[in-house]
């Protein structure tokens, strides 16, 4: 098979390499995708720079993909091949990722495709999708809530957005930092966009909520949301935490315990597993019924890993980046 692949962590253009490795042949439980696309996300190239430590002498990149099966492990219905599917932690706690032509991986983590939803589209559900559905749902619904997304033009915030409204929220404010990033939020149903490098963020949410304050935070950097919890939140609300610019950060205990607001921290990789088969579940029933819209930033072929990743990692692009195979 055809992958990309690091052998020690580093900018993009000095460790990242193309080339033939040995096909991958599925174990007892596991089937083997022929991978049509690989998405690129934030954690990829962060673990690329050493955000975390190798596991592996050779690492392929990446954990979401979409292909067709075409092998299956002792276990696993033979049914299942020719299957449409996309794939969840494709390389979390495992040194071979999406970045290839072929992955093997567990059944349960190769999870059917809808007809009429793109490879493209399949290989953005594992991180960005998941992650905004279970900042949505955890801990009680959103129906009825108002709901800050930040970063609402980025992978997460554009779902974030469009299940905040499928799932009944009374009101969806954002943050973005442009006027085009602005029309891509409202796009996807934001009711209103915070500039928040123009405009007071707190000021604009107590004018839009009439001094409520948001039920929801829907937070991708909470180094640098959470002073402003406090100031925009309303009573016993609830800040869904799945990502921080810093590895540490501080809470201001009275207004915080004042405000009666609840943090929930997780990571999308170590979902529970009743958790994610209900959120596969539901995602499903959405996807079939074409409820969703995804922004694909950019599209590179394989050959291109380096461009792919340098993108990502500067920002280039509105919308997920998806290699191709």
């Amino acid at each position: 098979m055809r992958a990309a692949w690091y052998e020690r962590t580093g900018p993009a253009g000095e460790v990242l390499v193309v080339g033939e490795m040995p096909n991958p042949e599925p174990g007892p439980g596991e089937v083997r995708v022929k991978l049509a696309t690989s998405g690129v996300n934030p954690s990829d190239w962060k673990a690329r720079t050493g955000s975390r430590p190798m596991i592996a002498p050779r690492i392929i990149p990446h954990s979401d993909g979409a292909g067709v099966i075409d092998q299956v492990g002792d276990g696993v219905p033979d049914a299942r091949i020719g299957e449409r599917v996309w794939v969840w932690n494709g390389q979390w706690q495992r040194p071979f990722g999406t970045c290839a032509t072929m992955i093997t991986v567990p059944g349960t983590q190769a999870v059917k495709l809808p007809e009429g939803v793109s490879f493209e589209a399949g290989a953005c559900f594992g991180i960005p999708l998941l992650t905004a559905y279970r900042a949505l749902t955890t801990d009680g619904s959103v129906a009825g809530r108002r709901v800050l997304v930040t970063g609402g033009a980025g992978g997460v915030g554009h779902y974030a957005i469009q299940l905040a409204r499928l799932l009944g929220a009374a009101q969806v404010l954002t943050t973005i930092s442009s006027a085009e990033k602005a029309q891509h939020a409202r796009a996807a149903g934001a009711d209103a966009t915070i500039n928040y490098k123009s405009e007071d963020v707190v000021e604009r949410i107590r004018v839009l909520t009439s001094d409520h304050g948001v039920d929801r935070i829907v937070d991708l950097d909470i180094s640098s949301y959470g002073k402003l919890i406090p100031e925009i939140i309303a009573k016993d609300g609830l800040v869904a935490a799945y990502g921080s610019n810093s590895r540490q950060f501080e809470f201001e205990f009275s207004p915080m315990i004042v405000s009666g607001v609840g943090v929930r921290f997780f990571i999308v990789y170590e979902l529970a597993d009743d958790v994610r088969r209900a959120a596969e579940a539901h995602l499903t029933r959405l996807l079939e019924a074409g409820c969703l819209q995804h922004a694909i930033g950019a599209t590179y072929p394989l050959d291109q890993i380096v461009e792919a990743h340098e993108a990502v990692e500067q920002g280039r692009h509105m919308g997920n980046v998806v290699v191709t195979m």
